[in-house]
């Protein structure tokens, strides 16, 4: 494969901007990025790397923002087709929408269907990677896999466990959960650009008998990543607690079963403990905050400025079909407004590194993916910082870079999109002429 040149503005990360600000942030108003066999092989000035590499093939993309592809932390990709469904909480949203829709891809054909335009919507973002739940049947993450295997992409998927708590459609039992799941991590884990995650739905539709089944085969297989809920509504909680009366809290029945540790990554954990804050920083684990989620369902205010920036890694998950929309710029203009509510103001680097390194690292990923970096996968979204008439507008009065690049976090939507590169090769977008 000949080596291509992409010319624009560039953005990248040399740390994380709520430890060290947004000088951790390194931009280039014409910079340049080389592609080589599916990696970058450099970054920087764009007329230096034009002079250095003569023979490559030049795409300049003018004043528009290349940037590391959108991570999404945290998806359910069954619950495509249900998006934006009207007015549940999270149980009643579960039971109304979410379980008999996951049913449906018990057959190979729809779910192949389903895997397929959720690939796609997200791509049609500038979304390169996602970490997804599937269903309790193995053939929702077969046909996962095989879409994104055919779109080149880098995902993590799992299949989901609940053994009570769940309709007979998709109830399982703890040995299928094990046996399945190790027979998926056979299957596709590190193959290509897959991973495996073992995923538990949550607490009350796990049995312990469940939890503790998994928290042996992710012993067994400690390479994978353990993804579930923690901590999303004060209901929720409250039943976890009435469910095990034994536990310390909610993320202690994780813990005793063997599901807490440095691969770990939960999504939510609105409503913590102080023990659970400490706990979850000593074991190296993951959050994942899901802001369209967390207003879309009534479920709180994550506290982004007290658990960013310190020993828990914390990404940014759209939580489709839960959260109401598929854009990780719509994503981040929601963590933003949430922490405003919380009295914390985020500054726009901090947002778009969540959304691309710091999801990357909250997924363990963060050495392959995330950041414009030589050796890095080049996976690569272009952003228009003019997209619509009322960002032109904005940002053409903007004084620098973030005042130009806000605009497009808090209004852009897939129209901001110009281009999406996966490992090297231009990604086709839904709707948009080849």
């Amino acid at each position: 494969m000949a080596d291509r040149l992409l010319i624009g503005q560039t953005l990248s990360f040399a740390g994380d901007p709520f430890a060290l600000g947004p000088a951790a942030a390194r931009h280039d108003d014409r910079g340049g990025v080389l592609l080589r066999g599916g990696r970058i092989a450099a970054v920087g000035p764009a007329e230096a790397l034009r002079a250095a590499h003569p023979a490559a093939a030049v795409t300049d993309y003018g004043a528009r923002l290349i940037s590391a592809g959108f991570v999404d932390a945290h998806a359910h990709y069954p619950q495509t087709a249900i998006i934006a469904s009207w007015g549940r909480r999270l149980i009643d949203w579960l039971n109304t929408y979410t379980f008999p829709e996951e049913m449906r891809l018990a057959d190979p054909a729809y779910a192949a269907t389903i895997a397929a335009r959720h690939l796609d919507l997200l791509l049609a973002h500038g979304t390169t990677t996602v970490c997804t739940y599937a269903t309790t049947a193995p053939a929702s993450v077969d046909a996962y896999f095989a879409a994104a295997g055919s779109r080149g992409m880098r995902v993590i998927a799992g299949r989901t466990a609940m053994d009570r708590n769940a309709p007979p459609g998709l109830a399982d039992t703890a040995a299928a959960a094990l046996d399945e799941t190790r027979a998926l991590i056979a299957r596709w884990h590190g193959r290509g650009r897959f991973g495996v995650a073992i995923s538990p739905r949550f607490a009350p539709t796990s049995s312990p008998a469940q939890l503790e089944a998994l928290g042996a085969l992710w012993a067994e297989h400690p390479g994978c990543l353990m993804q579930t809920h923690l901590s999303e509504q004060a209901e929720e909680v409250a039943w976890v607690a009435r469910l095990h009366p034994g536990a310390r809290d909610y993320l202690d029945v994780y813990e005793a079963a063997g599901l807490l540790g440095p691969r770990a990554v939960f999504g939510h954990a609105i409503h913590l403990t102080a023990r659970e804050r400490a706990r979850l920083a000593e074991a190296g684990a993951s959050i994942t905050h899901c802001p369209t989620s967390n207003s879309f369902i009534g479920s709180g205010l994550f506290d982004l400025a007290g658990l960013a920036g310190g020993a828990i890694r914390v990404g940014l998950g759209t939580d489709t079909g839960g959260g109401s929309s598929f854009s990780m710029l719509r994503t981040m203009a929601a963590a933003y407004e949430i922490a405003q509510l919380r009295g914390a103001t985020v500054h726009p680097a901090a947002l778009w590194w969540l959304a691309t390194a710091g999801a990357a690292r909250a997924l363990h990923l963060e050495d392959r993916i995330g950041t414009l970096a030589v050796g890095m996968e080049a996976d690569l979204v272009v952003i228009d910082l003019a997209s619509t008439p009322a960002i032109a507008q904005r940002a053409a009065a903007a004084a620098d870079l973030w005042e130009a690049l806000f605009p497009t976090i808090m209004m852009g939507d897939d129209r901001a999109v110009a281009a999406v590169w996966v490992a090297g090769t231009p990604a086709p977008l839904p709707g948009r002429p080849a």
